[in-house]
């Protein structure tokens, strides 16, 4: 091949270098000429203005027609060579819907730079509702919910109590038994109720506002218990009101329907709960005898069961410890926190904060009856919960972002397999469902919060102070008597191969005794 010819051939190494050379030196897209206006309707509420100036929205319409006009099919045309003028005519409304989404994202992200909002929510606004005007700039406004603006409590070297308890034998008694209940055997009895203990019955429940009948409930069954807990309610002495009680007896109480109910009409309002007593069952527990203790968990005998009960017991200590510091924490951290939170803003965030608060215990061993008494505390006081946890989240977050604390994939592991252990189900389902419900953010959010709290533990001083653990004395039935759904859901762990109902209060089995 001669010299000549050589020189002829393309130079790739060459091309590819000059293509380089001009994608470096291609100029960046000029920012948008913004005008934006910000109004502070509450400390977490921004409404923003923005106008778009008319030489920028001229700018985005002809880079659009510059990109179509080769490509546009028009009758009697060759594509791409028709008028330009006849172009923009026929393809008018649908590249001002396109300039519009580009302008619409483009000034969105050109506003998140140059503005320090910390949202905590999408913008709200409508897109078909702004037009690109034919003169004059574009203007469109939104509402956005934004982490106030605050200055850094002092979080470390705090003086704190630690709580300090150690489990009786009669704790690990009680909770054996209440773990022991699902596998035992149910005995009807036909007299009335003389007790609690082991007592389960099943009611048909009607509300009534004076004489109308605002809910009901049908076959309810539950543990005979000092408070019947609901959504929206509460019933104390319910252990007292069943004494004496037989099936077939109807029976009347008065509670009061929660201020934060879904309800509006029956906030505050004191309804008649109507009972009828169906059945009466007392519970027997099963003989520890060998054959059962290897086939509840593979335990050579009582003693190694009761040794892994008490660690259950103490998992749940630490969270109750944890969630004790958490709050002398969040207590000190938030006394300066007096800005107000709207009920709209915190009505919007309960479900996510219920849903935090639910996995937290589910990681931490209890129980769906516990979980179930908690998550209707939180319900009937969702305001004051969320606006709480809240100005507890702001602060925390704050103090990750300064710290660079995240979530690690194997936080986010260890977390599911906790929860998967407490629902008695696989890993992979439980992911799966919390992707599916968009509950991955409230994980990440409790992990990454625990992590701070453990970084200010670290740096703190204790005093050890004694804690008693709470009683266990609550029935609770995931329904709101003034009407509304159930809140966050609690899968209910199953006993393989039965097809009994749970007892109330016994839904988790001991762990299995590692090989």
């Amino acid at each position: 091949m001669s010299t000549t010819e050589t020189d002829d051939l393309p130079d790739t190494d060459t091309e590819a270098a000059a293509e380089a050379t001009t994608e470096e030196k291609k100029p960046e897209k000029p920012k948008l000429t913004l005008d934006v206006k910000i109004a502070k309707p509450s400390a977490c509420e921004r409404h923003v203005t923005v106008t778009i100036a008319r030489e920028d929205v001229e700018r985005y319409i002809k880079e659009q027609f510059n990109e179509i006009a080769p490509k546009a099919e028009l009758p009697g045309f060759r594509a791409g060579r028709a008028p330009r003028k006849l172009v923009e005519r026929q393809f008018k409304n649908s590249v001002h819907e396109q300039v519009k989404g580009k302008l619409l994202m483009d000034s969105l992200t050109q506003i998140s730079d140059e503005h320090e909002f910390s949202a905590i929510s999408e913008p709200d606004f409508d897109f078909q509702a702004v037009n690109i005007p034919d003169d004059g700039p574009l203007v469109f406004e939104f509402d956005i919910e934004v982490r106030p603006e605050f200055d850094m409590p002092q979080w470390k070297g705090l003086h704190l109590k630690r709580p300090i308890y150690e489990h009786t034998e009669a704790d690990i008694d009680a909770h054996l038994s209440k773990l022991l209940a699902r596998y035992g055997n149910f005995v009807e009895l036909d007299g009335p109720v003389e007790s609690g203990d082991g007592a389960v019955v099943k009611l048909n429940m009607t509300f009534l506002d004076g004489d109308t009948i605002v809910s009901s409930r049908h076959n309810e069954q539950m543990a005979v218990r000092p408070i019947l807990s609901f959504n929206d309610a509460k019933l104390e002495g319910f252990d007292k009101l069943l004494l004496g009680k037989k099936v077939g007896d109807t029976f009347t109480a008065k509670l009061s329907v929660s201020e934060d109910s879904e309800n509006a009409a029956l906030r505050g309002k004191e309804l008649t709960a109507r009972f009828e007593l169906l059945e009466v069952r007392q519970l027997k527990l099963p003989e520890l005898d060998d054959g059962f203790l290897d086939r509840i968990g593979g335990f050579k005998d009582e003693a190694e069961l009761r040794a892994e009960v008490k660690k259950e017991l103490d998992r749940q200590l630490k969270y109750q410890q944890q969630k004790q510091v958490r709050e002398q924490i969040t207590g000190l951290l938030t006394v300066a926190a007096t800005w107000e939170l709207p009920p709209e803003l915190l009505r919007r965030q309960s479900k996510r904060e219920l849903d935090r608060a639910i996995m937290e215990l589910q990681s931490s061993g209890f129980d769906n009856t516990a979980i179930n008494a908690h998550a209707n505390e939180l319900r009937r006081n969702t305001l004051s919960y969320t606006a709480r946890a809240l100005k507890e989240h702001f602060i925390l977050e704050r103090i990750a972002e300064d710290e660079k604390i995240d979530a690690e994939p194997a936080d986010f592991d260890k977390e599911i397999e906790l929860i998967a252990e407490q629902a008695d189900e696989s890993p992979r389902r439980v992911r799966a469902r919390l992707e599916k419900k968009g509950q991955i953010d409230s994980l990440r959010n409790q992990i990454v919060e625990r992590k701070v709290i453990d970084q200010i533990t670290s740096t703190a001083t204790f005093q050890d102070a004694p804690y008693t653990p709470p009683k266990n004395d609550t029935a609770a039935v995931s329904f709101a008597i003034a009407g509304g759904d159930g809140g966050a859901s609690i899968p209910e762990a199953k006993h393989a191969g039965s097809d009994e109902e749970q007892v109330p209060g016994a839904l988790k089995q001991p762990t299995k005794k590692s090989e």
